[in-house]
């Protein structure tokens, strides 16, 4: 069974990701349609892909030959491509899921709840093989998580971007949510609170931005200790220092368990100890995440049981973030429902 999809936006990822995972699935994936803002760039790809270039998605949500949505960029128009799928009756594949402002979201999920769809949005932390190998460890070396810790450096210019995002989302609560979801993800819980801080100079749209986030996680035994997570998203370094950028990186996540520890590098490269010393993995013959994540899918909408909590993980991650820029306006500590 091919699934036949319409494809909407060609982001940052297509020619590193969706491209190479769609032609490695011909045998599940027949492109029909695809739409994006730049129409040259439509007629490239639907040629490569023998598909017919459109002008709108709308249209292409009312042809009978699509049976899915793939939203692949997520700051052209925002979450209209999934209300219009819902509408329409069509699976989403969404890169925008984290692309919505608060105000949003509740009714964006009750809508795609309403509509009966499968739902998937892109996480491609979760599918990482470092990612998939931790989680093993976890149950069988290294015990349950304590500490953890992800830092992310990336140029200042970067934060030019959300000038073009627009109403939705900001560049670094999309970063956030992304790192707060992986986090949630690992450890298998949502945090019960969050204390952040910011770092910022308003008066410059390309000026630096950082922002820690340190998050609790409830534990089962209420005599132990919370497991704790800090994070912190910084864009601070300029493009002209670039070898300052790789200078030292830290690690993707830096995690500290019950009975050893680990450091993850996305998206295949993993280092543990235990009392037996050190473990280097290298995952590099592993299947490509955009691979993993669009395998998943097919099998999302293909199957009989209906899908959907990549939303549900998607409006906690942003409750969380909310919560963080509370916490970082007031200075107070906030407790997450």
């Amino acid at each position: 069974m091919r699934l036949r999809v319409g494809l909407i936006g060609l982001g940052e990822n297509w020619q590193a990701r969706h491209r190479p995972a769609l032609l490695a699935l011909a045998n599940r994936f027949e492109v029909k349609a695809i739409c994006c803002e730049i129409a040259k760039r439509s007629e490239q790809a639907a040629k490569e892909f023998n598909a017919l270039p459109m002008d709108g998605f709308r249209a292409m949500m009312e042809r009978d030959d699509i049976d899915a949505v793939l939203a692949l960029s997520p700051d052209w128009v925002g979450p209209l491509p999934m209300i219009a799928a819902c509408e329409a009756g069509k699976a989403v594949f969404s890169s925008a899921a984290l692309d919505i402002v608060p105000e949003q979201m509740e009714s964006i999920r009750e809508r795609i709840d309403r509509s009966g769809v499968a739902f998937m949005a892109e996480l491609p932390r979760r599918f990482a093989p470092a990612t998939i190998r931790l989680k093993e460890l976890i149950a069988t070396k290294l015990g349950a998580p304590r500490l953890i810790f992800c830092h992310e450096r990336l140029p200042v210019e970067a934060q030019s971007n959300r000038l073009r995002r627009g109403k939705y989302c900001p560049l670094s609560w999309r970063h956030l949510m992304e790192v707060i979801d992986w986090i949630s993800y690992i450890v298998d819980k949502s945090p019960a609170c969050v204390v952040s801080a910011i770092h910022q100079e308003a008066s410059d749209e390309r000026n630096a931005f950082y922002q820690m986030v340190n998050l609790e996680f409830p534990t089962l035994n209420p005599e132990s200790a919370p497991i704790m997570a800090q994070m912190s998203v910084g864009h601070y370094v300029p493009t002209r220092w670039a070898e300052a950028l790789s200078y030292r990186r830290p690690a993707s996540m830096q995690i500290c368990c019950e009975k050893g520890m680990a450091f993850v590098d996305l998206p295949s490269s993993l280092t543990w100890f235990d009392d037996a010393g050190q473990h280097l993995e290298s995952l590099e013959s592993e299947r490509p995440i955009g691979e993993r994540m669009l395998e998943y899918f097919f099998r999302s909408v293909t199957s009989l049981v209906r899908r959907s909590s990549d939303l549900t993980d998607t409006y906690k991650a942003m409750q969380v973030v909310v919560a963080a820029e509370k916490s970082a306006q007031t200075g107070v500590r906030q407790v997450i429902n």
